[in-house]
């Protein structure tokens, strides 16, 4: 591809567009960031170079005008209730009618035909609907994001907390940033990528009494984890008034985290992005001020008694 393309990036404020945007930008392409309200996230990508569309990815007209000119796309689509197959088809239609060459899309490693998830079996099914259209598709399987640590994060005044429904298991948590690298190269150079699959993890996989070690020793405080059951957790989550569709979700990947679904290293990140992945403790040492209050995702009033 030249450097003059065009590439489309959806959930372009979010914790992997946002940085894939601005890798495209750097590297002297044109983007165009499609994005569901404007703000001062999307103002930051327009002030790099980043032409902003506002619109819903449920619309197809927008999504079908945002389409138009694209060499390649990358396709975000958030946890929320009925949603992602019908944008998803109306990404493909539009994608199609474009004459996109290749799409690059954010599933999830527990996507599979059986999950229990009913947004971890929808992300399968957006997967296969994807692979029906003529433009050439990869997908993104990341593990559990880097991101969760800090917006689970509790801080009290001279240690840290992790309270997670995740048992003895494992993965090798994988920050927003190394997907973008990822996202990045593939939209650069789609056809190695084409139909493939690609499980992304971050450099180390670590339990989670491991990972707050790591994070003890980068913050010079105790951090401990505090493991809770899952039914506990989804009743905090429910609380806090989070969808019936998110905690069914993250009830049901909690325990494929503890059965292993989200565990296992590779060497993906670097081999397609000639870039290293972040390990935890450079990832807390980049977010330092995260980790100095509670994460805007934490559950303190609701856990407190768990």
């Amino acid at each position: 591809m030249s450097a003059d393309q065009l590439f489309l990036i959806t959930g372009a404020t979010g914790n992997t567009g946002a940085p894939a945007a601005k890798i495209l930008l750097e590297a002297g392409h044109r983007v165009r960031a499609f994005v569901h309200r404007a703000d001062q996230r999307s103002e930051a990508l327009a002030v790099v170079g980043a032409e902003i569309i506002e619109g819903d990815l449920l619309d197809f007209h927008a999504v079908s005008s945002a389409m138009s000119g694209v060499s390649a796309a990358y396709f975000c689509y958030p946890i929320a209730p009925g949603g992602l197959l019908p944008a998803t088809a109306i990404f493909a239609q539009a994608a199609s009618e474009a004459g996109v060459d290749a799409v690059v899309n954010m599933s999830q490693i527990s996507a599979r035909r059986e999950a229990k998830s009913h947004a971890a079996q929808q992300h399968w099914l957006a997967e296969r609907l994807l692979d029906r259209s003529a433009f050439g598709t990869t997908h993104l399987r990341p593990t559990f994001f880097a991101e969760w640590l800090k917006w689970q994060w509790l801080r009290n005044d001279n240690d840290g907390v992790l309270r997670l429904p995740f048992g003895n298991g494992r993965h090798a948590p994988i920050a927003g940033i190394d997907q973008a690298h990822v996202i990045a190269a593939v939209l650069q150079n789609p056809a190695p990528h084409n139909r493939q699959v690609y499980p992304l993890v971050g450099p180390e996989e670590l339990d989670h009494y491991a990972i707050a070690d790591q994070i003890a020793d980068t913050l010079g405080i105790p951090v401990r984890y505090e493991p809770i059951d899952i039914p506990t957790y989804a009743a905090a989550m429910t609380a806090q008034g989070r969808t019936d569709f998110f905690v069914q979700h993250i009830s049901s990947v909690a325990q494929d985290y503890q059965d292993g679904i989200f565990a296992g290293e590779n060497n993906l990140v670097e081999v397609i992005s000639g870039q290293k992945p972040m390990t935890v403790a450079e990832f807390v040492n980049a977010n330092h001020a995260d980790f100095e209050h509670d994460g805007r995702f934490a559950m303190r009033a609701q856990l407190a008694h768990a």
